[in-house]
């Protein structure tokens, strides 16, 4: 078990009163000041209790239950940052250093020839999943890995494609969908006269995503349906990424191509498509023509 430090309830003699704890009051009697201490039980599954310590007179609180674990750890931050810090010595001493040659090019400029527009979520690094090393993708992730159109307005993620595209130069756009995604399921559960907030303002992004996969899966489970604008959310930004007349100009010109992909971490398979922008500009710019699908499983 590991306890915070004893923290005094009183500096004065109990006979001056009786001091409060969290909205309640102890019964002081004649005791000598008392103390109190966080324990933090590992292993029980009961509740809150007051225990007697056995070092100077004191008074213990003892969590328990799984639950509890490890909340009141005063070393859970530093064990947290203890294997940052061991993940960080691992990486400067097996690619770092054994890489010197590279970071030390990288160090004075990058060239890239990816721009990945990538999910917010914790479990779908494009790094870890494709393999992309320190130099090769420019990157941004937001919610839902959506892309609003020009005439939008600023936000980080245009700010990030007008670099990347203009000052770096990429060649390729790739959006990054995943399955099991929270600002999807946030778009599909949005009613009209929601509420308004910071995750419905953006995810409204996707607005004929929704539109058009409840047209086209109605008939679908909401989960179903979910699954089926995740992929529609993705093909609704790459047509986005086409208000932007930079970036079409280089589509245009065969300098620049637009891909999506959608990564089902349920079961560990990853679909890649090209948009096609001769197709999509026939259909008028309003559904995305894609080509060069695959399937990796």
């Amino acid at each position: 078990m590991a306890a915070l430090q004893p923290t005094s309830l009183s500096k004065h003699p109990l006979s001056s009163g009786t001091p409060t704890i969290f909205g309640s009051k102890v019964q002081s009697g004649d005791f000598l000041p008392t103390q109190f201490r966080f324990w933090t039980s590992f292993r029980s599954n009961t509740g809150v209790k007051l225990k007697a310590s056995a070092e100077p007179p004191a008074l213990t609180w003892e969590l328990k239950g799984d639950e509890q674990n490890g909340i009141m750890e005063m070393e859970s931050g530093c064990d947290l940052f203890g294997k940052l810090k061991n993940g960080f010595l691992s990486f400067k001493s097996h690619k770092y250093m054994e890489n010197l040659e590279r970071y030390q090019a990288l160090a004075k400029g990058q060239a890239p020839k990816f721009m990945v527009i990538a999910c917010a979520d914790s479990r779908v690094c494009p790094s870890t999943i494709l393999g992309f090393e320190p130099g090769e993708a420019f990157m941004v992730r937001n919610v839902a890995n959506m892309v609003p159109t020009y005439e939008s307005g600023p936000s980080e993620t245009n700010a990030a494609l007008e670099f990347a595209v203009n000052s770096l130069e990429v060649e390729n756009v790739f959006i990054i969908g995943h399955s099991c995604c929270g600002g999807i399921r946030a778009l599909m559960s949005m009613q009209d006269k929601a509420e308004s907030s910071f995750i419905r303002s953006w995810v409204t992004v996707g607005k004929n995503a929704k539109l058009s996969t409840k047209a086209a899966a109605s008939n679908l489970s909401f989960d179903q349906q979910c699954t089926h604008c995740e992929k529609e959310s993705i093909s609704n930004s790459l047509l986005n990424l086409l208000t932007y007349p930079w970036i079409e100009e280089k589509v245009k010109k065969g300098m620049l191509s637009l891909h999506g992909g959608y990564y089902d971490f349920v079961n560990c398979t990853f679909e890649k498509w090209t948009l096609d922008y001769k197709g999509s500009i026939m259909n008028g710019k309003t559904r995305v023509v894609v080509k060069d699908r695959l399937f990796w499983c």
